[in-house]
């Protein structure tokens, strides 16, 4: 564990030429975005985790049933409503009556886009009608009548981002119509202003924090000037955007999912209005976030709240509470952050960020069965399991079709002289370089396995830059070949950056050295921690109950026929080790003190 290698100490050796040192990025915004975002039908997954819980999402949310999703929203337009009630959160007499119906939309929408599947593009068409004929002459587009005390807010935003995803990915062109009359039906519910929300976990409370994003994609859509007003309305300059961007830490105390996705406000913000506060701002959380709030996993926010740090309250809670992370939401969030920054400063630490989030937090939730019951808040305690939260349909059943379907926004970005390579997984992208058709994918095991295989395809040689994220938990130099040769490469804001005329058929392969090394909980209790390897948080499956500590780093052993898992003997018990996202229904235990 001692001869980690960061970024920093990426050398070329034998096998790799030696990279030549350029400097980060820095917080001041380019004119415009160094990268930008691959729309959905250019990115494909071709195997692995990935793409396993895709298709299982895929098939899952294409098979809800569309008259029990519209069947509030009829009830409350006094129209014939049939199917089986959906209970729970969603239901008439639910928490928030019909939440999540936008969300559904927006995962189905992007799902449809990516895979070309005609199903997809169907059900968003007969939702989006659906819904539309619940309205009624007063654009009323809330599904319980006493709509101001039930997350308005909230609800409207899912609505514009579902119908703004119908319309752009599933050709819904009556979806762009209905985004000013739900707007403006939704007028009499909403505030004028954004209010923070500090210390609340429970309604009423106004839930404004993303919303800005959505209003200010919609005036953009649309050109109704309302919308525009109304998103700097609730931008949380005064409260959160301008202290962050000024570096105080106004975080502890504030509720942690709410706090974060704001912050993707402040991403469109920046872009619309061009100020550069919203970037710092943005910067300045994702290190707090980072630096005293987080878990290894990623995850952050026990009992939804932020900590106050150096005190001890992350290892606190591993005994206090069973809901450490909100999973679904927080992973959403927390990767829409990390997209924002990527783009905006093209820095690959924001990309590492993301990697943890993603293969620790959504990927390795409990999937949701047929009826409603979905995975909400992850426990990393002592011989815990993974549970579906209580009531059903809840949020994060919304945020994990999205985050799901947005797996292939993360794998690849656009580079004014390239591609961008930000996770490894078995995938492929497309885009036009040049004038010149290329496709780029990956083989690979990971994030088991180290070696990851990139072949180009292209209808003629075509010079472009490819860059590779170097992860900054390798713990050896990673190795670049291309043919089979040492490839030479610079290093720029913790990327290699590969240029050469492409060829099809070239083949460029990277080696990323993994080994255990410890995480602590925190900086008061150095000697709890979490065993990772690479991106991935190793807990210990089926723990006997009598282990004080973690098996040594040193002595985990692959186990044969089990690719990634691994064993050690303490005394006569025979302990094994397995990523967090691969456990179902054992127990398991996370954090330990260190051998």
């Amino acid at each position: 564990m001692s001869n980690r290698i960061t970024r920093r100490d990426f050398l070329a050796g034998a096998a790799a030429a030696a990279l030549a040192p350029t400097a980060r990025a820095t917080a001041t915004p380019a004119a415009a975005d160094v990268f930008t975002e691959f729309d959905y039908d250019a990115v494909q997954l071709t195997g692995g985790p990935l793409k396993r819980q895709y298709d299982r999402m895929h098939a899952a949310y294409l098979a809800l049933d569309n008259d029990r999703l519209l069947r509030v929203y009829r009830e409350r337009a006094g129209l014939p409503a049939p199917g089986a009630p959906m209970g729970g959160w969603y239901g008439h007499d639910g928490f928030v009556p019909g939440h999540s119906l936008g969300q559904y939309i927006s995962g189905i929408a992007r799902i449809g886009r990516t895979t070309g599947d005609p199903a997809c593009a169907a059900k968003v068409d007969a939702l989006v009608a659906g819904f539309a004929a619940t309205l009624g002459p007063s654009d009323m587009p809330f599904a319980a009548p006493n709509a101001e005390t039930l997350w308005p807010c909230y609800i409207l935003d899912k609505h514009l981002a579902g119908l703004m995803d119908a319309f752009h990915l599933s050709g819904v062109a009556s979806a762009r119509d209905l985004v000013p009359r739900v707007f403006h039906g939704a007028l009499p519910y909403i505030p004028k202003k954004g209010r923070d929300r500090v210390g609340k976990k429970n309604p009423p409370y106004d839930e404004t924090y993303v919303l800005p994003e959505s209003l200010f994609l919609a005036y953009e859509l649309t050109g109704d000037r309302a919308l525009y007003d109304r998103a700097m309305a609730y931008l949380l300059d005064r409260d959160y955007f301008d202290p962050l961007a000024a570096g105080q830490d106004v975080l502890p105390g504030r509720h942690a999912y709410s706090h974060v996705i704001a912050l993707s406000s402040a991403g469109k913000a920046r872009l619309v209005l061009g100020e550069v506060k919203y970037l710092r701002a943005m910067q300045n959380a994702w290190d707090l976030l980072a630096t005293t709030q987080q878990f290894a996993t990623g995850g952050w926010g026990p009992n939804e709240t932020f900590i106050e740090p150096h005190k001890g309250q992350l290892y606190d809670s591993l005994r206090s509470t069973n809901d450490h992370f909100e999973t679904p939401c927080g992973s959403y969030a927390a990767i829409k952050l990390a997209r924002y920054l990527l783009c905006a400063t093209g820095d690959a630490r924001y990309g590492d960020g993301l990697e943890r989030v993603l293969f620790n937090g959504i990927l390795a939730v409990k999937e949701p069965d047929a009826d409603g019951d979905y995975p909400y808040y992850s426990t990393y305690g002592a011989e815990a399991h993974k549970v579906f939260y209580p009531k059903k349909w809840p949020c994060c059943s919304g945020t994990l079709v999205e985050g799901v379907a947005d797996y292939v926004k993360n794998i690849y970005f656009r580079a004014q002289d390239g591609v961008a390579v930000n996770l490894y997984a078995p995938s492929r992208v497309q885009w036009i370089e040049r004038g010149i058709p290329v496709q780029l994918s990956q083989q690979t095991h990971f994030p088991l396995g180290e070696a990851v295989a990139l072949h180009v395809q292209c209808a003629a040689p075509v010079d472009f830059a490819l860059r590779l994220r170097l992860p900054e938990w390798a713990h050896a130099a990673p190795q670049l070949r291309i043919n089979g040769k040492p490839a030479r490469a610079d290093r720029h804001a913790g990327f290699a950056v590969v240029r050469r005329r492409w060829t099809s058929g070239d083949t460029l392969a990277i080696t990323l050295p993994m080994r255990f090394h410890a995480a602590p909980i925190d900086d008061l209790h150095p000697e709890s921690v979490a065993l990772m390897r690479g991106p991935l948080v190793y807990v210990e499956q089926n723990p006997a109950g009598n282990s004080p500590a973690h098996a040594n780093p040193a002595a985990l052993e692959p186990r044969p026929r089990t690719p990634g898992e691994f064993s050690a003997r303490t005394g006569n018990q025979t302990r094994i080790y397995v990523p967090f996202y691969s456990v179902r229904g054992d127990a398991y235990t996370m954090y330990a003190q260190q051998s």
